[in-house]
């Protein structure tokens, strides 16, 4: 295919991304050999893996997603990395993200009525209240680091979706930052609670954090298993003894989910939920600040905002790649898939595609129509994706209307997240006037 299979393995590597999304090689790639073999070679601790095939075309990204018959959520999950065991895999399993229909139709089932348009309604003038309290909050400062303001909204809207009780919330940074950050040194032992402000659920969790993360060879157990997650698990099955009306958990516990379905329920709710905004956010505000015309048009045209938020989430991925496995022989791209084979899509790609998006690599918060995959397609699309932009348009139009001449810190640049995964920035420092 005329490029070197080190050069093509880039694509996998987590350190890779601390540098920026690779959007040149993507380009060759999707021009050359938008269906290719990757390997997985071994990184820090982690083994190496079998390899896959990565899907960089939104035509092919988009094939893949909706034909769950052909690629499947369930027999491999949707990490790139295998599970450890037989045990992890099957506990995997069990989420509604590694499940296809009609099973994933179950579970999706019974948690829809947390994202009606009804109950979305009512939730957007409490984050539009918070939003604003955040915004408040910093603004006599002149200068702060944006990435703890974006990551509070998030959090405060998923603990009052899941019923996490307000001194219980930083327990989800935490666990966040254990499944989604693993591969950076910064993130994949966080710490950051302070046990003596928690609820008695809260400090009763604490106090089931695993104390080692290495399996008897000598390699790290996965971030995602029930062994690594015991706080999170115990927590949310003590949350499910007196759970608060109308809130998820309820939800989950009179829906008659088997124990692992419900553990992997509140793992998707409360991790998945909060990153991927949590990245969105200030990888968002970051792309406008870094476009000055952009950020000026939307200064003078807040109504731009529903727009301008798909554009952000066009040119700022908050996920990078999911994976699926073949389920038998098939040829997509030009290339032989066998059954059993890794096939992962890449939306940070898709979503740089010139035979569907013009002039791809510039911002343009006017574009229309936007069909960017970041939150997905087919029957996983996120279900969540509606309540995620009423966040990310809060936040971002308040920051833009209360910090005036707001602009990049200088000399402060930011630090990337260390994921092949998470398109995340560790940092962000802003000033404004």
């Amino acid at each position: 295919m005329g490029f070197d299979q080190a050069r093509v393995n880039r694509i996998f590597l987590p350190e890779a991304y601390a540098e920026g999304v690779p959007y040149d090689l993507f380009r060759e790639l999707r021009r050359a050999a938008p269906v290719c073999w990757v390997e997985e070679p071994a990184v820090g601790e982690w083994p190496a893996g079998p390899g896959y095939w990565a899907v960089l075309r939104h035509a092919d990204v988009k094939y893949v997603l909706r034909t769950p018959e052909l690629f499947s959520s369930y027999l491999g999950a949707t990490q790139i990395r295998d599970p450890d065991s037989p045990v992890d895999l099957e506990f995997a399993r069990a989420m509604m993200l590694n499940q296809d229909p009609p099973d994933h139709s179950r579970l999706r089932r019974a948690v829809a009525a947390a994202f009606t348009p009804s109950v979305l309604h009512g939730l957007s003038a409490a984050i539009e209240t918070r939003a604003a309290e955040l915004v408040a909050a910093v603004r006599p400062v002149g200068e702060a680091d944006f990435v703890p303001i974006a990551a509070d909204l998030p959090v405060w809207t998923l603990a009052r979706i899941l019923g996490v009780p307000e001194q219980d919330r930083q327990l989800l940074v935490d666990w966040s930052n254990r499944v989604i950050g693993y591969q950076d040194p910064d993130h994949a032992r966080s710490s950051t609670v302070d046990p003596s402000g928690l609820t008695d659920l809260g400090r009763a969790a604490v106090s089931r954090r695993p104390a080692v993360l290495v399996t008897p060879d000598g390699h790290p157990v996965n971030p995602r298993s029930r062994a690594a997650l015991a706080d999170m698990f115990a927590y949310a099955h003590a949350l499910a003894e007196q759970p608060p009306p109308g809130s998820i958990v309820a939800r989950m516990t009179e829906a008659g989910l088997s124990t692992a379905e419900f553990e992997t329920m509140f793992f998707l709710f409360g991790v998945a939920g909060n990153e991927t905004l949590r990245n969105g956010l200030p990888g968002g505000l970051y792309s406008l600040l870094t476009h000055a015309d952009q950020y000026r048009l939307l200064s003078r045209r807040p109504d731009l905002a529903a727009s301008a938020v798909d554009e952000l989430l066009r040119f700022w991925p908050p996920v990078l790649d999911f994976r699926r496995t073949a389920t038998r022989d098939v040829v997509l791209g030009g290339q032989r898939i066998r059954r059993g084979d890794k096939v992962v899509v890449y939306h940070a790609s898709a979503n740089r595609d010139e035979s569907v998006f013009s002039d791809p690599d510039r911002l343009d918060i006017t574009r229309t129509p936007n069909d960017h995959v970041s939150f997905g397609f087919g029957p996983h699309f996120c279900m969540g994706a509606q309540l995620a932009k009423i966040q990310m348009s809060a936040l971002i139009r308040r920051v833009i209307a209360e910090l005036p001449d707001l602009e990049l810190a200088p000399g402060a640049a930011p630090m990337r997240l260390v994921s092949n995964f998470q398109n995340g920035l560790k940092n962000l420092i802003i000033r404004w006037r």
